[in-house]
């Protein structure tokens, strides 16, 4: 059964599609990165328009690169929450108007699911497994049960680390997006030159919080300037990402051994950090897990993880009509259209 996946949450218009919910016959991606870049991160207004423009022909190369046509697709999956509203309804409304008029059954799919499915892209992995997932706009850390059952553990409180990170390297003064640049530069720098604080969230020891981490860069890299002294850039980058990562890792380690997980998954954009997945694979060879990581070309935003998912969705079950609604934010576990 083929899948065509629509994703538009953020600023990749996306669309692939899927057969089976493993095999990708095509997943095309148009992002307004670089123009995002110009303003040091995503502008929402402009994503929505570059989304209106980019979309039909988006889906119409994906078609013709897995060489089928609408007629070929089973269903239409399309990511209808969490993410930029204005960027969703762009996604949502070409999906139910293309599932109307070739008369397809309409998939909604939840963003971070999706993530997590981008796995099944990359291996014959199967649910039950504990995933961290980790982006721009969350951390979590949920048990998948079954294809369509999720029990958050664990979530941040604040800012998710992929934001703390992009903060964290716009206060640094290196390029949008933050994150992957602090990525790149922290192997030239000595992470333990800075100490930075590692937050807990009392009576929550699955959960996060990185707004005090986020802050205390931001001062060190002020107060630096107000005494007129330097600070080496690769340092700071590796001694934050050090700090962010180990937050990270240390709760999903907890988690597994309290719950008794024995399968781990990394999920989101954040999952691409070399930091990141170097110490999830020292941490699972230590207790004997099985570790699978996406691969890097799966880990930022796509449509391949939508069709993924929208298929497992389908054989579920899961349908919506013409009424399909965007929304802003919804829980992993508790997805309701």
């Amino acid at each position: 059964m083929k899948i065509l996946g629509i994703e538009s949450s953020c600023d990749e218009t996306a669309a692939a599609v899927v057969e089976n919910g493993r095999c990708v016959k095509s997943n095309i991606i148009a992002s307004s990165l670089e123009e995002q870049k110009l303003y040091g991160g995503v502008v929402p207004e402009i994503a929505s328009r570059r989304h209106a423009e980019s979309i039909s022909a988006v889906v119409s190369e994906a078609l013709s690169q897995a060489e089928c046509s609408i007629n070929d697709i089973g269903a239409i999956a399309v990511t209808f929450a969490p993410g930029l509203i204005g960027s969703l309804l762009v996604g949502v409304n070409f999906a139910k108007g293309l599932a109307v008029s070739a008369k397809k059954p309409l998939v909604p799919v939840h963003h971070l699911r999706s993530h997590i499915a981008a796995n099944y892209l990359s291996s014959s992995i199967e649910p039950p497994f504990l995933c961290l997932v980790v982006s721009g706009g969350h951390s979590h850390i949920a048990a998948v049960n079954g294809y369509t059952d999720y029990k958050v553990i664990g979530k941040t409180r604040d800012d998710a680390a992929g934001e703390a990170l992009d903060k964290a390297g716009r206060a640094m003064g290196l390029p949008y997006p933050g994150g992957i640049s602090i990525d790149k530069i922290s192997p030239s720098g000595n992470p333990n030159a800075f100490d930075f604080p590692h937050p807990k969230v009392d009576g929550a020891p699955y959960d996060f919080s990185f707004s005090g981490l986020k802050t205390a860069i931001i001062n060190t890299v002020h107060n630096s300037q107000q005494k007129g002294t330097e600070i080496r850039t690769a340092d700071l980058a590796a001694s934050f990402q050090k700090s962010v990562v180990f937050c990270l890792i240390s709760n999903l380690e907890k988690a597994a051994l309290d719950f008794g997980y024995n399968k781990i998954v990394l999920a989101g954009g954040v999952s691409a950090n070399s930091l990141l997945r170097s110490e999830s694979e020292k941490m699972c060879k230590r207790h004997g897990w099985d570790l699978q990581l996406p691969l890097l070309k799966y880990c930022g935003d796509n449509a391949a993880m939508v069709a993924a998912q929208g298929y497992y969705e389908y054989l579920a079950g899961t349908r919506a009509g013409s009424n399909l609604n965007a929304y802003a934010t919804m829980p992993i576990d508790i997805v309701k259209f």
